[in-house]
């Protein structure tokens, strides 16, 4: 019977525990911007079958991501900068039309995005 009853006891303190981790990950999802939002789908994106790299773009054997899978990426990259108050004259001038200057440019204020929510999470608790 005792064992029955710590059984059942922790199993309700890990569903808890889920619950929990749960409704904190919902609120990071909930908290992000849509353009944060529509950069981490056009980087999922690049899973997609039609968007995977060929056969000769694997032939190159380089880490970089070729024009074509950037071509995917920047139009939400753009967004995502431009969200942050950056005027596109600025953008232009500053990258210089570069597709990967325009992605790792989006990906650092991603991130950085992502930290502060996090961190207001943190200071919710």
């Amino acid at each position: 019977m005792k064992k029955l009853f710590l059984t059942a006891i922790f199993a309700s303190l890990t569903l808890v525990s889920c619950n929990n981790e749960g409704s904190a990950v919902n609120t990071v999802e909930s908290m992000k911007t849509p353009q944060m939002e529509n950069f981490d789908k056009a980087f999922k994106s690049l899973g997609d079958p039609q968007n995977r790299p060929t056969e000769e773009e694997k032939k190159r054997n380089t880490s970089e991501l070729s024009d074509r899978r950037k071509a995917l990426l920047v139009p939400a990259s753009k967004e995502l900068i431009l969200s942050t108050g950056v005027t596109e004259a600025e953008l232009t001038r500053k990258t210089g039309g570069d597709m990967s200057q325009i992605i790792v440019w989006a990906t650092q204020i991603y991130l950085q995005k992502s930290d502060e929510i996090r961190k207001n999470i943190k200071s919710e608790k």
